[in-house]
């Protein structure tokens, strides 16, 4: 098996919805986005997934994000954007293009990151 990983970053503000805390107040993160494929052969060229195609695809993604106030996303009207919820929503989105794709885990500081991935 092999197993790949490529990370961006991007800037944007949220706050979460039906929270008794400080994160209900909107504030800010410089959030990494870290993407895991996995699979068990590799290409002619001897790789397993194009960092710079899956980078390009994550980057487009990430744009959508970026410098936004996630909870006025469509996609986040209804929805609470934790770190938990914005790594499932970039992995459904780079699965579309990705059949390799692992996991996506979404740090919102140094310490503290959320991950999704499929049973």
């Amino acid at each position: 098996m092999y197993e790949v990983k490529t990370q961006l970053s991007f800037s944007a503000a949220h706050h979460l919805l039906n929270y008794n805390g400080e994160c209900e107040n909107q504030h800010g993160h410089n959030w990494l986005v870290e993407v895991f494929a996995r699979g068990n052969s590799l290409n002619e060229s001897g790789i397993l997934i194009d960092f710079k195609t899956l980078k390009k695809e994550l980057k487009s993604i990430l744009d959508e994000l970026d410098h936004k106030d996630i909870n006025l996303l469509p996609e986040f009207q209804n929805e609470s954007p934790s770190s938990e919820n914005i790594a499932r929503f970039i992995y459904y989105k780079l699965k579309e293009n990705f059949v390799q794709l692992y996991k996506v885990s979404v740090w919102e500081t140094s310490t503290s990151c959320a991950s999704y991935f499929e049973d």
